[in-house]
């Protein structure tokens, strides 16, 4: 009788135990077309893809873009959302939605958890983001909005791992300073960054370190 009570007794923990470790459904919906508006302005319109974001079939959120595996368990993909755009002043009462593209999303398949990654100095509208493992590289704009500077940081990390100044931002505008997706390569791991002013430039990128390369390393095959 003492055995069969104690199997009683840890069947709830067993049940408990088997619940925790019960894996997550995390899957993005079918893409459906929307228009952003776009510029400094918001006096132009681009056309998008939205995505749901779903975790055991619950809506999380919505996304844009292709999503990239950082490891087997989690992959990062571009947040998207919709704003409010009625002014306290209107006749109707009822939201003007809007949709906006937001900063970047990790996302872990198995324990269903979704967070906001911090890259140091990103601008929603200026910054296009090219990943490589747990690396991302683009050009982000400076808190007091008057410099682009091209950037190199690490998912998790506080600092970036590289920042070099491109230029001044210019009048409302810092397009012109921006520059294209950067482009990776594997052996050894370095990024390439593309100024639409300036020359391009290589850097090379090793554990939490990162230092731009000669002058002579772009231009290898």
């Amino acid at each position: 009788m003492r055995a069969v009570f104690l199997l009683v007794a840890m069947l709830p923990v067993g049940v408990t135990a088997g619940a925790a470790s019960k894996p997550h459904v995390v899957s993005l919906g079918k893409a459906v077309p929307v228009k952003l508006f776009a510029g400094p302005a918001e006096d132009r319109t681009i056309d998008i893809s939205v995505r749901p974001l779903y975790v055991d079939s619950k809506l999380k959120d919505f996304t844009t873009g292709d999503a990239h595996d950082v490891t087997d368990r989690e992959f990062v993909v571009r947040r998207a959302y919709r704003i409010n755009d009625a002014l306290p002043d209107d006749a109707k009462k009822s939201p003007k939605w809007l949709w906006q593209r937001g900063g970047w999303l990790l996302v872990d398949r198995v324990s269903g958890k979704i967070a906001l990654v911090k890259l140091p100095d990103f601008d929603a509208f200026y910054s296009e983001v090219s990943w490589y493992r747990d690396y991302a590289a683009y050009c982000g704009i400076t808190p007091n909005g008057e410099r682009v500077d091209a950037m190199v940081a690490e998912i998790g990390g506080k600092k970036p791992l590289f920042r070099k100044e491109l230029g001044k931002v210019g009048a409302g505008d810092a397009s012109d300073k921006n520059c294209a997706a950067p482009h990776w390569d594997r052996q050894p791991p370095r990024v390439t960054f593309l100024p639409k002013a300036g020359d391009k430039f290589t850097v090379n990128v090793s554990g939490r370190f990162a230092d731009e390369a000669p002058d002579n390393d772009s231009d290898e095959e």
